[in-house]
């Protein structure tokens, strides 16, 4: 099965949070993330990253805010395509379907910010189009987040619940080292 890594918004705005001591998950994601473009690019498999612009001027992804740069570990290559999205799902108003069939792609390995927007959003629609997903688990990330009904929900529990809305339904949700094993065919 022909399989593309989809790098999603691992960009600077993320990085200002984090700085600024938002309450956020797993810690290691941009780690996991660097393994697997390394895996991906390593064995010529297809990368392709989706960024996000906002519309409004103040808006910490405009393309004029510093947030709105790539991290820089998550640089594409020249070779690599870069998808610019202005909402939730990277299929929406982009060539990205188009571009996933074009080349023969059946499976999506899905990473990046923030597990329970874009990458989530991205994921179903991934789903719903037909392509066989999976979620890295430990290559995502989420922030702390206070419901319509004023419930505090800390970062591991927005991302917990993420992972289990996801599973089995619209994904198969998978860890960085399952997908390694998966892509060498080590897998048991």
């Amino acid at each position: 099965m022909q399989n593309a890594l989809l790098v999603i918004d691992v960009q600077m705005a993320f990085a200002q949070d984090d700085v600024g001591g938002a309450a956020r998950s797993c810690r290691q994601a941009e780690q996991n993330i660097a393994a697997l473009l390394s895996l991906f690019r390593d064995r010529g498999d297809p990368v392709i990253h989706i960024h996000h612009h906002g519309v409004e001027q103040d808006d910490p992804f405009h393309v004029t805010a510093s947030g709105s740069v790539v991290q820089p570990f998550a640089r594409p290559l020249a070779s690599e395509p870069v998808f610019i999205k202005h909402g939730g799902s990277g299929f929406v108003g982009t060539a990205l379907e188009t571009e996933l069939r074009d080349a023969g792609i059946e499976r999506v390995v899905l990473c990046g910010a923030t597990a329970n927007h874009c990458v989530e959003s991205t994921t179903r629609t991934a789903a719903d189009l037909g392509f066989d997903t999976i979620y890295v688990c430990d290559a995502v990330w989420a922030y702390a987040s206070t419901g319509p009904d004023g419930v505090e929900h800390d970062a591991e529990q927005v991302h917990s619940t993420t992972l289990s809305t996801l599973h089995g339904e619209f994904a198969t949700v998978m860890n960085t080292n399952q997908v390694s094993a998966l892509a060498t065919g080590s897998e048991q």
